[in-house]
C-alpha cells in the first residue's frame, strides 16, 4: 500500500484584521477582518486559490508525461456562496493555455488535471465544480492571473 501523504499548516491571529498562515518556509497574510481588507485573501479566496494551485501543479506534473508543450497558463475561478448554511455551492473555472498543441491534446491535458487533482477532486465531492480549457496566443493579452 502506498503511504499516505500528510500536510501541516499553522495559523495565528495577529490583530483583529490580520492573521497569518505558515507552512515549511512560507507565510501568507490572511484577511480575517470583519470589514475585509483589500491586501489579503479572505477564506473564500484562499479556497479558490488552492483549487487554482492544484490545477497549476497538476499541469506541471502531467505535462512531461504527456509531452504537452505550453508557454503559459492562466486560471480564473468564480465561486458562488450561499448564506444558510454558509457554504460554497458552485465553482466555475476557466483554464487558458498558451500552446500550439491540438484541441484533442488540450482536452487530454484537461482530463488529466481533473482526474489527478487532490484539491479539485475533494472540492468536486462537496460542490459543483465545472470548467473549461481553452487556448490563447498570449494569456497576458486576455488578462493575467
Amino acid at each position: 500500500m502506498t503511504p499516505l501523504l500528510e500536510y501541516s499548516v499553522s495559523a495565528r491571529r495577529m490583530t483583529a484584521s490580520e492573521s497569518r498562515a505558515k507552512c515549511k518556509e512560507a507565510e501568507i497574510v490572511m484577511d480575517t477582518a470583519l470589514s475585509g481588507r483589500p491586501d489579503a485573501f479572505n477564506p473564500a479566496e484562499l479556497f479558490l486559490a488552492s483549487i487554482a494551485a492544484c490545477m497549476l501543479k497538476g499541469i506541471e506534473r502531467v505535462s512531461p508525461m504527456l509531452k504537452f508543450e505550453f508557454r503559459a497558463v492562466v486560471i480564473r475561478l468564480h465561486g458562488v456562496r450561499q448564506d444558510k448554511p454558509p457554504r460554497m455551492i458552485r465553482i466555475d473555472y476557466e483554464i487558458v493555455v498558451d500552446t500550439d498543441e491540438s484541441d484533442h491534446r488540450l482536452e487530454l491535458l484537461h482530463e488529466n488535471v481533473r482526474k489527478f487533482g487532490t484539491i479539485s477532486n475533494t472540492v468536486a465531492v462537496a460542490c459543483t465544480l465545472t470548467g473549461t480549457i481553452a487556448r490563447t496566443a498570449s494569456p497576458e493579452a486576455s488578462g493575467s492571473a
